[in-house]
């Protein structure tokens, strides 16, 4: 036993075991992502370096890092090795572009198989599959809007996500797409996801090519591992923390 963990060691210390491990950790572990686009401020900024937590929904099918070939079939036609849990309702997702998988997105989950949704004014409303009765149960009184029978929840999401907001500059004047401000309603659907970016107005998201199937989920941001902003000057006070730690420290500012 002693004699194998010797070997063990040395061939990680070489060159192909690195390379092996390196790999294996990118497929199944963590992979880096770099926010590329200002559609998650203030959540996540541009330039924002982070591990992506692979194994949150499953074990997706692993591809080539660069190229995004991927290593193995997808058998059960599902994008992943092994099933895991799905996305649920106000999750921060990596998912590949429903337009071109070979893209990483990153959005806000605002919605799950079965939902309804539709956005008026801005505002987005939700009613979840579960009903009437679960809304009753779970949501504010003040956010619940009752239209033809069905109650609906009134931006969902904002008073625990304070990185959701409007910019109060773009309206409804013609020079930006009719999706910002009055949208649905559509019933998302069975193993679908509806993304949405917590930069409202400034955001390419399911409002604007579909829905995001399983299929195609990647993961959920773990921690920040570096940051900078576009003048490469350091944010340290960004750097190691989660997601729910940089909420935290959004409401503190306040």
């Amino acid at each position: 036993m002693k004699e194998r963990l010797i070997k063990l060691y040395h061939w990680s210390n070489s060159w192909t075991g690195t390379i092996v491990i390196v790999l294996l950790v990118i497929f199944f572990v963590a992979q880096a992502f770099v926010i590329p686009s200002g559609s998650m401020k203030q959540t996540l900024l541009i330039g924002d370096h982070l591990f992506v937590k692979k194994f949150a929904y499953g074990i997706p099918i692993p591809h080539i890092p660069w190229l995004e070939i991927p290593v193995l079939p997808d058998w059960d036609g599902d994008g992943h090795l092994m099933e895991g849990e799905r996305p649920k309702r106000g999750d921060i997702v990596i998912f590949r572009y429903p337009v071109n998988p070979k893209i990483h997105y990153v959005k806000r989950c605002v919605a799950v198989g079965g939902d309804m949704l539709f956005v008026h004014n801005k505002d987005l409303y939700l009613h979840p599959h579960e009903g009437n009765d679960y809304v009753l149960q779970n949501y504010p009184k003040e956010l619940i809007v009752e239209i033809e029978g069905l109650l609906w929840v009134k931006n969902p999401y904002m008073a625990d996500h304070p990185g959701i907001h409007h910019d109060p500059t773009v309206t409804n004047d013609g020079r930006y797409p009719q999706q910002i401000f009055n949208f649905g309603p559509v019933q998302v659907p069975r193993d679908n996801f509806f993304m949405m970016g917590d930069n409202r107005d400034h955001s390419n998201d399911s409002r604007f090519w579909g829905f995001v199937p399983y299929r195609l989920v990647v993961g959920k941001p773990w921690f920040i591992y570096w940051s900078w902003d576009s003048n490469y000057v350091p944010r340290w006070e960004r750097v190691g923390k989660s997601v729910e730690q940089i909420e935290e420290m959004m409401r503190r500012e306040r």
